[in-house]
């Protein structure tokens, strides 16, 4: 049932990503040429990633500012011990690298070891 949520979650947010989250996807949908797929809305336990890439077990979070505020923040720091808990690594990207996409390609091919 939790994984039927989180599909029904998943559809939805593609549906409603925001610039940035936009941004992004033009930018890390290449990576599939480069033999590095991604996926936008992906379900980890019982939460969904703004990206993710399942090859590398790599979760992509794209951060606003509202991500600076005491209460999200200690949100989120529960969803990445859980998400990293389970096997993955988080990589959390501010929406003004995410809306780079020469500083968004830098970030991703480090951390893809391109």
């Amino acid at each position: 049932m939790e994984r039927r949520r989180n599909i029904n979650r998943a559809r939805s947010l593609r549906q409603s990503a925001n610039l940035p989250e936009q941004a992004a996807w033009e930018v890390l949908r290449e990576y599939r040429k480069q033999g590095f797929p991604v996926r936008r809305q992906h379900g980890i336990g019982r939460f969904v990633v703004d990206f993710a890439v399942v090859k590398e077990k790599l979760a992509i979070e794209i951060d606003g500012g509202i991500h600076n505020l005491p209460v999200v923040a200690e949100r989120d720091a529960v969803r990445e011990k859980e998400i990293v808990e389970s096997g993955w690594r988080l990589l959390r990207i501010p929406a003004e690298v995410a809306m780079s996409e020469d500083q968004l390609c830098a970030l991703m091919q480090k951390e893809l070891g391109l």
